[in-house]
């Protein structure tokens, strides 16, 4: 049984910075790839970044490109995306996923999602 739990939301002003966690357990971590995903009012959720296990392989959305940052710590089963100059259209609800395949985490498709964590961004 996977579980995937977000954490790091907050309120913040634009142009702050904010770094979110997901804590990833019940699966094995090495055989995913994993994502973030936001879903903002009136918008479908879209993708904004995917990183497979070594890190090798990078995607990010190109609204968030300079801005975001995505890492994993493999030590922790641990996903995390750094966010900086934030600004009111970065807010959203933001979901952790994993998929074995990274290019189907970009399509939207996820073997496995969180339950989101609320980022709110005002100016």
């Amino acid at each position: 049984q996977a579980q995937l739990v977000e954490s790091g939301g907050a309120l913040v002003q634009a142009g702050d910075s904010l770094r979110l966690s997901c804590a990833v357990s019940g699966l094995t971590f090495s055989n995913y790839a994993m994502g973030w995903f936001r879903q903002a009012p009136g918008k479908d959720r879209a993708c904004v970044a995917t990183i497979t296990y070594y890190g090798d392989s990078i995607y990010y959305t190109d609204s968030v490109k300079g801005r975001f940052t995505i890492v994993r710590d493999n030590t922790k089963n641990a996903l995390y995306l750094h966010m900086n100059g934030l600004k009111l259209e970065d807010t959203a609800v933001y979901y952790c996923a994993a998929h074995r395949t990274s290019l189907r985490l970009r399509t939207g498709d996820a073997e496995y999602w969180g339950q989101g964590t609320q980022v709110t961004v005002s100016s």
